[in-house]
């Protein structure tokens, strides 16, 4: 029952500090594009925040140092909305691969168009992958650091991986080292769910994959490094709550 009113209360928390942070950025779209990436960096602090206080929920970052400077693909999993928020501090110039259609939500969308987030028609296909990886050579070009999930949309913690083909054709035409990041936030906040556990969400940047190697070479070390190092991550977080 306690679980249930925590997450109720981080919920509703949650939604007011967004609609909050949305206000405190309107100045942003007189600014710089880097302004609405400190809000949006704040933003994400503050979520971290409100999950550890009222949900119990607290992070644990590991492999900081394997972070390159300067312009990187970033492949996270995608269990959890923890990670659109959450990963932001990491990173100093960031720039996420979105779905077309969050750019149209008002003031949110408008947002992350003025902070040149990269969308994506998920139904033009080939046209579509082009045009996302002209946009994405051109903020690499910034130095910045391009988030991606590989998988497209969220999938449960444990679930059979289904990676799109789309982040090889990425790293083949741009030529930068690729970071993969696992995690095991899907544990803590499942996909569709308000339902929250208290807990430390696991996360661990992994070794970069660097340019050179063809597409095929590149999808399989990708999946296999960031799938090994997920399930390893969920099984330690189930062995510790089991104690």
């Amino acid at each position: 029952m306690l679980i249930v009113v925590r997450s109720i209360v981080f919920n509703v928390l949650f939604y007011l500090n967004t609609a909050l942070w949305l206000i405190i950025a309107l100045p942003t779209f007189f600014m710089p594009y880097r302004a609405i990436l400190a809000v949006a960096t704040a933003w994400g602090r503050s979520n971290l925040v409100l999950l550890r206080v009222v949900a119990g929920i607290d992070c644990e970052i590991r492999g900081r140092e394997k972070l390159p400077k300067g312009p990187i693909i970033v492949a996270p999993k995608h269990q959890s909305a923890w990670e659109t928020f959450a990963l932001l501090p990491l990173f100093d110039n960031p720039v996420f691969i979105v779905k077309r259609e969050l750019q149209w939500i008002p003031i949110f969308g408008w947002l992350m168009i003025k902070g040149r987030m990269v969308p994506v028609n998920r139904g033009a296909g080939l046209q579509a992958l082009a045009a996302m990886i002209e946009r994405a050579r051109i903020e690499l070009a910034q130095g910045r650091q391009l988030v991606i999930f590989p998988e497209g949309t969220r999938r449960p913690a444990g679930a059979e991986p289904r990676y799109k083909f789309g982040i090889a054709h990425l790293y083949a035409a741009e030529g930068v080292p690729c970071v993969p990041i696992a995690l095991n936030s899907g544990l803590f906040w499942p996909r569709r769910s308000i339902r929250l556990r208290p807990g430390t969400v696991l996360v661990e940047i992994l070794d970069p994959i660097q340019p050179g190697l063809d597409k095929d070479a590149f999808f399989k070390r990708l999946q296999h490094d960031l799938e090994t190092a997920t399930v390893r991550l969920i099984a330690e977080a189930k062995e510790t709550t089991a104690r």
